[in-house]
């Protein structure tokens, strides 16, 4: 299998999600979410929880989101070209971390919202602390490790009469973001498949999200297919980036300046 470049086809249909993100462009940076007024119902959810609010992920999350966008943008605009896999790959971290984000911002009430908060912070408590099982790091007199920080947050939680603290899986988080984007959370969901798909070069997502462009037949009686990026598909990845964007954007706003 082969994979074309297609940057002289068509890609417009991406414009409105490169232009939503460049709105937080500077000249060489991008502009990071303000942090919530003092009194905002942001706030509110962050006062107990010490360092381990939700302002700062969801702060990091969307500027994350933001620069994969920009990459696939300078991808397009910069380099003319368009691949089968990291188009997908990009769009598919774009949506984790805008999904993530708009998860953070929701909730039935204040006490789930801190119990997602707190689980993403224990969930990446415990990577580092896999990272530095992996390196042999050793803590300094005055510092802390992935695992002891973790205990720290599951205590915190406890504290605040939470449940225990979950693992975080991307489906849920994309699902239930998708649905308060007003996302369908099943579509949204499948085109998050097919793209960890290509990120991981597995076969099947070029059954499913690809075009046949042609065949060239080898010597052992099978063919050489020539694929390219189904461009409707890619559409609807990008679509549901941008709306995941703007909702971020609005939700944050929000919440970071009201009661």
């Amino acid at each position: 299998m082969s994979a074309s470049a297609t940057g002289r086809e068509d890609v417009s249909y991406l414009v409105p999600l490169f232009s939503a993100a460049a709105a937080y462009r500077g000249d060489n940076h991008f502009f990071l979410l303000p942090d919530p007024v003092p009194g905002s119902s942001l706030i509110k959810d962050d006062e107990p929880l010490k360092a381990w609010g939700a302002a700062k992920f969801i702060q990091s999350s969307f500027s994350a989101g933001l620069i994969q966008v920009e990459a696939l943008t300078k991808l397009v605009a910069v380099a003319g070209q368009i691949d089968p896999y990291s188009p997908w790959t990009l769009l598919r971290a774009a949506l984790e971390n805008f999904a993530t984000a708009v998860w953070l911002l929701h909730g039935k009430d204040r006490d789930q919202r801190r119990h997602r908060v707190l689980s993403l912070w224990a969930e990446d408590f415990r990577n580092r602390a896999q990272h530095e099982s992996d390196t042999n790091h050793v803590a300094g007199p005055r510092g802390r490790t992935g695992q002891e920080r973790r205990a720290e947050v599951q205590q915190l939680a406890d504290s605040l009469g939470l449940p225990k603290l979950m693992k975080p899986e991307a489906t849920g988080i994309i699902s239930e973001a998708a649905a308060s984007a007003g996302l369908d959370p099943t579509s949204t969901q499948a085109l998050w498949r097919v793209a960890s798909g290509f990120a991981h070069g597995r076969f099947w997502p070029n059954l499913r999200a690809s075009e046949v462009r042609g065949a060239m037949p080898t010597t052992n009686g099978g063919f050489v297919l020539n694929v390219v990026i189904d461009d409707e598909q890619l559409k609807d990845m990008a679509e549901a980036c941008r709306k995941l964007l703007e909702h971020t954007a609005k939700r944050y706003k929000a919440r970071s300046n009201s009661l």
